[in-house]
Protein backbone atom coordinates (compact mmCIF):
# COMPACT_ATOMS: atom_id res chain seq x y z
CA UNK A 1 0.00 0.00 0.00
CA UNK A 2 1.29 3.43 -0.92
CA UNK A 3 1.07 5.99 1.70
CA UNK A 4 0.89 9.57 0.49
CA UNK A 5 1.80 10.54 4.18
CA UNK A 6 4.12 9.08 6.64
CA UNK A 7 2.11 7.78 9.38
CA UNK A 8 2.32 9.33 13.18
CA UNK A 9 4.57 6.05 14.56
CA UNK A 10 7.17 6.28 11.94
CA UNK A 11 8.89 9.29 11.93
CA UNK A 12 10.93 10.23 8.50
CA UNK A 13 14.11 11.96 9.57
CA UNK A 14 17.49 13.26 7.93
CA UNK A 15 20.59 12.28 9.34
CA UNK A 16 21.97 15.76 8.02
CA UNK A 17 23.07 19.24 9.60
CA UNK A 18 23.36 20.36 6.07
CA UNK A 19 20.95 23.43 5.46
CA UNK A 20 21.84 22.52 1.82
CA UNK A 21 20.14 19.20 2.11
CA UNK A 22 17.25 20.46 4.28
CA UNK A 23 16.00 22.72 1.77
CA UNK A 24 16.31 20.61 -0.94
CA UNK A 25 14.27 17.85 1.39
CA UNK A 26 11.77 20.44 1.54
CA UNK A 27 10.72 20.31 -2.09
CA UNK A 28 8.70 16.84 -1.34
CA UNK A 29 6.48 18.46 1.28
CA UNK A 30 6.71 15.62 4.00
CA UNK A 31 7.32 15.94 7.47
CA UNK A 32 10.52 15.08 8.76
CA UNK A 33 13.32 15.81 11.65
CA UNK A 34 16.69 16.94 10.43
CA UNK A 35 19.49 15.22 13.14
CA UNK A 36 23.33 15.67 12.53
CA UNK A 37 24.70 12.03 12.99
CA UNK A 38 27.98 13.15 13.81
CA UNK A 39 29.75 10.88 12.03
CA UNK A 40 33.89 10.64 11.40
CA UNK A 41 33.66 12.03 7.15
CA UNK A 42 37.28 10.74 6.81
CA UNK A 43 38.03 8.10 3.95
CA UNK A 44 39.35 4.79 4.83
CA UNK A 45 42.88 3.95 3.63
CA UNK A 46 42.36 2.95 0.11
CA UNK A 47 38.67 3.93 -0.37
CA UNK A 48 37.91 4.89 -3.61
CA UNK A 49 35.36 8.54 -3.64
CA UNK A 50 32.21 6.51 -4.30
CA UNK A 51 32.74 4.01 -1.86
CA UNK A 52 33.39 6.63 0.93
CA UNK A 53 30.30 8.17 -0.33
CA UNK A 54 28.16 5.15 -0.56
CA UNK A 55 29.66 3.93 3.21
CA UNK A 56 29.23 7.32 4.95
CA UNK A 57 25.45 8.05 3.61
CA UNK A 58 25.20 4.21 5.01
CA UNK A 59 26.60 4.74 8.48
CA UNK A 60 24.60 8.27 9.10
CA UNK A 61 21.63 6.56 8.61
CA UNK A 62 22.81 3.90 10.70
CA UNK A 63 24.01 6.39 13.38
CA UNK A 64 20.59 8.09 13.75
CA UNK A 65 18.65 4.37 14.05
CA UNK A 66 20.43 3.36 17.04
CA UNK A 67 18.26 5.95 18.76
CA UNK A 68 15.32 5.89 16.65
CA UNK A 69 14.36 2.28 15.79
CA UNK A 70 11.21 3.01 14.38
CA UNK A 71 12.26 5.55 12.12
CA UNK A 72 12.73 6.12 8.43
CA UNK A 73 16.21 7.73 7.86
CA UNK A 74 17.74 9.50 5.00
CA UNK A 75 21.37 9.32 4.69
CA UNK A 76 23.73 11.04 2.20
CA UNK A 77 27.19 12.10 1.58
CA UNK A 78 29.45 13.70 -1.37
CA UNK A 79 32.79 13.05 -2.48
CA UNK A 80 34.60 14.87 -5.07
CA UNK A 81 37.44 13.37 -6.62
CA UNK A 82 39.55 15.43 -9.28
CA UNK A 83 41.91 13.00 -11.12
CA UNK A 84 42.39 10.72 -8.65
CA UNK A 85 42.55 12.78 -5.47
CA UNK A 86 39.63 12.99 -3.09
CA UNK A 87 38.54 16.84 -2.59
CA UNK A 88 36.45 17.40 1.12
CA UNK A 89 35.26 20.24 2.20
CA UNK A 90 37.60 22.77 2.45
CA UNK A 91 36.48 24.56 6.19
CA UNK A 92 39.06 27.60 5.02
CA UNK A 93 39.67 30.55 2.62
CA UNK A 94 43.27 29.36 1.85
CA UNK A 95 42.18 25.59 0.73
CA UNK A 96 39.15 26.35 -1.00
CA UNK A 97 41.43 28.79 -3.34
CA UNK A 98 43.85 25.96 -3.66
CA UNK A 99 41.02 23.30 -4.96
CA UNK A 100 39.66 26.15 -7.63
CA UNK A 101 42.76 26.49 -8.81
CA UNK A 102 43.20 22.15 -9.48
CA UNK A 103 39.69 22.08 -10.62
CA UNK A 104 39.56 24.61 -13.12
CA UNK A 105 39.79 23.26 -17.02
CA UNK A 106 39.32 20.15 -15.21
CA UNK A 107 36.84 16.87 -15.05
CA UNK A 108 35.76 16.78 -11.31
CA UNK A 109 33.39 14.01 -10.80
CA UNK A 110 31.00 14.66 -8.23
CA UNK A 111 29.60 10.95 -6.10
CA UNK A 112 26.79 11.80 -4.22
CA UNK A 113 25.06 8.74 -2.28
CA UNK A 114 21.83 8.06 -0.81
CA UNK A 115 20.36 6.01 1.37
CA UNK A 116 17.20 5.19 3.04
CA UNK A 117 17.16 2.94 6.10
CA UNK A 118 14.18 1.83 7.71
CA UNK A 119 15.32 1.09 11.46
CA UNK A 120 12.37 -1.50 11.90
CA UNK A 121 12.96 -3.82 9.62
CA UNK A 122 16.74 -2.89 9.14
CA UNK A 123 16.06 -2.80 5.14
CA UNK A 124 17.81 -0.04 2.97
CA UNK A 125 18.26 1.13 0.25
CA UNK A 126 21.53 2.43 -1.18
CA UNK A 127 22.68 4.04 -4.65
CA UNK A 128 25.56 6.62 -5.94
CA UNK A 129 24.21 9.21 -8.03
CA UNK A 130 27.50 10.21 -9.79
CA UNK A 131 27.86 14.25 -11.61
CA UNK A 132 30.71 14.96 -14.03
CA UNK A 133 31.19 18.85 -13.98
CA UNK A 134 33.98 20.29 -16.71
CA UNK A 135 34.92 23.26 -14.71
CA UNK A 136 35.27 26.54 -16.00
CA UNK A 137 39.37 28.15 -16.58
CA UNK A 138 39.08 31.22 -14.59
CA UNK A 139 41.30 33.63 -12.92
CA UNK A 140 42.52 34.04 -9.68
CA UNK A 141 41.04 36.96 -9.86
CA UNK A 142 37.41 35.61 -10.77
CA UNK A 143 37.84 32.85 -7.87
CA UNK A 144 38.55 34.76 -5.38
CA UNK A 145 35.49 37.07 -5.85
CA UNK A 146 33.59 33.54 -6.00
CA UNK A 147 34.80 32.72 -2.77
CA UNK A 148 34.38 35.96 -1.27
CA UNK A 149 31.08 36.10 -2.29
CA UNK A 150 30.01 32.55 -1.46
CA UNK A 151 32.24 31.24 1.02
CA UNK A 152 31.57 27.85 0.28
CA UNK A 153 33.73 26.45 2.99
CA UNK A 154 31.53 23.83 3.87
CA UNK A 155 30.65 22.04 0.48
CA UNK A 156 32.66 19.34 -0.98
CA UNK A 157 35.16 20.71 -3.71
CA UNK A 158 34.32 24.63 -2.89
CA UNK A 159 31.62 23.90 -5.50
CA UNK A 160 28.25 25.74 -4.74
CA UNK A 161 26.20 25.26 -7.52
CA UNK A 162 23.05 26.57 -6.10
CA UNK A 163 24.34 29.79 -5.95
CA UNK A 164 27.21 31.41 -7.79
CA UNK A 165 28.83 28.40 -8.04
CA UNK A 166 26.97 28.03 -11.42
CA UNK A 167 29.38 30.20 -12.96
CA UNK A 168 32.23 27.74 -12.24
CA UNK A 169 30.73 24.81 -14.51
CA UNK A 170 31.42 24.45 -18.19
CA UNK A 171 29.57 21.65 -18.54
CA UNK A 172 27.49 19.43 -16.61
CA UNK A 173 26.53 15.01 -16.76
CA UNK A 174 24.16 13.45 -14.79
CA UNK A 175 21.10 11.79 -13.96
CA UNK A 176 19.88 14.85 -11.11
CA UNK A 177 21.28 18.17 -10.36
CA UNK A 178 19.81 17.80 -7.02
CA UNK A 179 22.70 15.54 -6.75
CA UNK A 180 25.30 18.32 -6.91
CA UNK A 181 23.60 20.39 -4.14
CA UNK A 182 23.54 17.26 -2.00
CA UNK A 183 20.63 15.51 -1.98
CA UNK A 184 19.55 13.36 -5.44
CA UNK A 185 15.68 13.57 -4.92
CA UNK A 186 14.92 11.73 -8.08
CA UNK A 187 16.88 8.27 -6.91
CA UNK A 188 14.77 9.55 -2.90
CA UNK A 189 11.48 9.53 -4.59
CA UNK A 190 12.20 6.24 -6.03
CA UNK A 191 13.39 4.42 -2.71
CA UNK A 192 10.91 6.17 -0.80
CA UNK A 193 8.28 4.84 -2.88
CA UNK A 194 9.97 1.33 -2.60
CA UNK A 195 9.36 1.52 1.23
CA UNK A 196 5.67 2.09 0.71
CA UNK A 197 5.91 6.15 0.89
CA UNK A 198 4.76 8.35 -2.06
CA UNK A 199 5.37 12.21 -2.15
CA UNK A 200 2.68 12.72 -4.56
Amino acid sequence: MILTTLPDERPLILASSSPYRRSLLNRLGLPYKAISPNVDESPLAGENAKDTALRLALSKAQAIAKTHPDAFIIGSDQVAILEGDILGKPHTHANAMIQLQKMRGKNVIFHTAICLLDARSKRYSLEDVPTRLLMRDLSDDQLENYLKREQPYDCAGSAKSEGLGIALIKEMQGEDPNALVGLPLIKLVSMLEQHGISVI
